[in-house]
């Protein structure tokens, strides 16, 4: 497949719905059109009463290696905060929408993936995978609902360690520490997530609804303020640097401008 190639692959087995990113070059890095194409297939979900569960998964042996950074080129105020609302859609639709949503991760689930998985209602990961926030490694803090929806998780204190060190985990670390609810071997992260996702078909569907609407309590008020946050960090010099050295594959050499 080519590289400039990212698409979401959806397919169905019986009342649950399979998102798959697949853009494997470059480890489904979740670039712009991702995005869009994840949020229509979600609206169209909450609208689908034949959607009851949502498996989220990765093509090519990953799940997501984080946003595509070559992509994020902000120039303005308002181009970051127009970046920052379309992203915050998709995660409003998982978090707070009515179908439930379970995330299958084999590899890596880095950056804005490990954003996926935390708004994700059950996170399942294979033993081979590695679970990273790393955004402070280009100039930016965490996004995609992160900051909100991980300490829900881990509690405060281990969200830092992982905010602030960009520290990969195991999937065993991962579940030891609340990130990850199942552990599987190698390749059975999409086998075990469908058997959840099969149960939450079979369950009455408004309970879980509402139940997500409270569990979601809080989300639209953090998105907001990351949105005014994040759009400023993309126009600092030290993001120009982050991204830079990303790209020219060396360290960065932050100045705190």
């Amino acid at each position: 497949m080519s590289e400039t190639i990212a698409r979401i692959v959806s397919e169905r087995e019986g009342g649950v719905l399979i998102l798959t990113l697949d853009q494997p070059a470059r480890r489904n890095a979740l670039a712009m059109p991702l995005r869009v194409q994840m949020i229509d297939a979600l609206r169209a979900a909450q609208g689908d009463k034949a959607t009851r569960a949502i498996v989220v998964t990765g093509a090519g042996g990953h799940f997501c290696s984080g946003g595509d950074i070559s992509g994020m080129d902000v120039n303005s105020a308002m181009e970051g905060r127009e970046r920052m609302r379309l992203s915050h859609e998709l995660i409003r639709l998982m978090v707070l929408g009515s179908v439930p949503v379970v995330a299958a991760i084999e590899g890596y689930c880095v950056g804005a993936g490990l954003s996926i998985a935390c708004a994700s209602d059950t996170v399942v990961a294979a033993e081979d995978a590695r679970l990273a926030a790393g955004f402070g490694k280009i100039g930016l803090m965490a996004d995609l609902g992160l900051p909100h929806t991980l300490p829900l998780r881990v509690g405060q204190g281990k969200a830092r360690q992982i905010l602030l060190y960009h520290n990969q985990m195991t999937a065993t670390e991962a579940e030891r520490i609340g990130l990850v609810d199942h552990v599987v071997p190698k390749g059975h992260a999409l086998a075990t997530a469908m058997e959840k996702a099969r149960f939450l078909a079979e369950q009455a569907p408004a309970p879980m609804a509402l139940t997500k609407q409270m569990l979601g309590e809080g989300l639209d008020r953090a998105l907001e303020q990351e949105r005014h946050f994040q759009s400023t960090l993309f126009l600092t010099k030290d993001f120009a640097e982050g991204r830079a050295a990303f790209l020219g594959k060396r360290t960065p050499a932050f100045k705190g401008d």
